[in-house]
């Protein structure tokens, strides 16, 4: 099984390479003249964007094929004061050549819309917000001329007091969505509300891929083995395809999220590190189902815990691991 490793938006080993600077609205509102105050914001998103392609340029240096997009690319892009700013006629361009670095390399690359993007809400002015959330990440794909294997991934939300419910509502609420948006979507377990196995079972209902995070789902879960839920999560990816000629010769990989817990007394939050043997168990568990998988590393260290991994894994090497390059791995049985 081929495991291509990936880490989340920012480099901690890249100098000055942020690609989520920002304004906030007080900021903006004393500027005074707002035409100046918008063009600032797209002069700030394009050097986001170009903080985004050198980001992706070290990438392909280190062999990093997977990647997740910083979702504060353009600042304040949703905010209802600004509703009215249409921001990707101004920032075609630099769109445009991160998405073509993107396909001419071969990357898998995503979005995570935050935490506020729930669609289990029982609140209609709360789920026309999240709508909107996904819009405008939807559009930065499309801007970057993308094809629906770049995704969105979410978690379902909260419970609101009844879970079953909020499921329910979920599914409901998934199910009204645009074809555009829906196509994107991929769908993670979470660390405190909706487990695994309440999560597969969603993705079941709505169709969606489900995303397993092998950490939340250790401290979240209902006695099982991550990789006793393996066979089912898999069946969730089935009729998804990689861009290049979007068929069957060409599947999507499913993904996984994997990190380490920061300490015993913090089992929830994420290790500076990601540590070998647990996702190195998880990996070898699963792999006699497929023949490829992407792990995006959520690890406060980014791009040094990615590398810092793939040290421990060429101690691996002989012992059912083959490192194939700076950032992927054979999984032999």
């Amino acid at each position: 099984m081929i495991v291509r490793f990936g880490y989340v938006a920012m480099s901690v080993t890249v100098q000055n390479a942020s690609p989520s600077k920002t304004m906030t609205m007080a900021s903006f509102n004393k500027i005074g003249d707002r035409e100046a105050a918008i063009r600032k914001l797209e002069r700030i998103a394009t050097e986001n964007l170009h903080n985004t392609l050198r980001l992706l340029r070290h990438n392909r240096a280190n062999d990093v094929q997977v990647y997740r997009f910083s979702s504060k690319l353009i600042p304040l892009a949703t905010h209802p004061d600004l509703c009215g700013w249409d921001p990707f006629q101004a920032l075609a361009a630099d769109f445009a050549e991160v998405g073509n670095y993107v396909r001419a390399n071969g990357m898998r690359v995503s979005f995570h819309p935050d935490h506020f993007t729930v669609l289990s809400t029982p609140r209609p002015e709360v789920l026309q917000s999240s709508i909107n959330d996904l819009k405008y990440h939807n559009a930065m794909l499309e801007a970057m001329e993308l094809g629906a294997d770049a995704k969105n991934n979410i978690h379902i939300g909260g419970a609101y007091g009844d879970k079953v419910t909020s499921g329910q509502r979920f599914v409901e609420q998934v199910d009204a969505l645009e074809v555009s948006l829906k196509k994107r979507l991929t769908l993670e377990n979470d660390d405190k509300t909706f487990n695994a196995v309440e999560t597969l079972e969603a993705c079941k209902l709505t169709g969606l891929p489900m995303v397993l995070d092998i950490h939340h789902q250790w401290v979240n879960n209902e006695g099982e083995k991550p990789w006793e839920l393996w066979p089912d999560i898999l069946t969730t990816w089935k009729g998804e395809w990689a861009q290049a000629g979007s068929s069957p010769d060409h599947p999507l990989p499913p993904k996984v999220h994997a990190s380490s817990p920061r300490s015993e007394k913090d089992p929830r939050s994420h290790a500076d590190g990601v540590e070998v043997e647990p996702l190195l168990t998880f990996l070898r568990n699963i792999a006699g189902y497929t023949d490829r998988i992407d792990v995006m590393l959520e690890a406060k260290r980014k791009d040094e815990a990615l590398f810092g991994l793939m040290n421990q894994l060429r101690l691996q090497e002989g012992n059912g691991v083959k490192v194939l390059n700076g950032a992927s791995v054979e999984i032999m049985l």
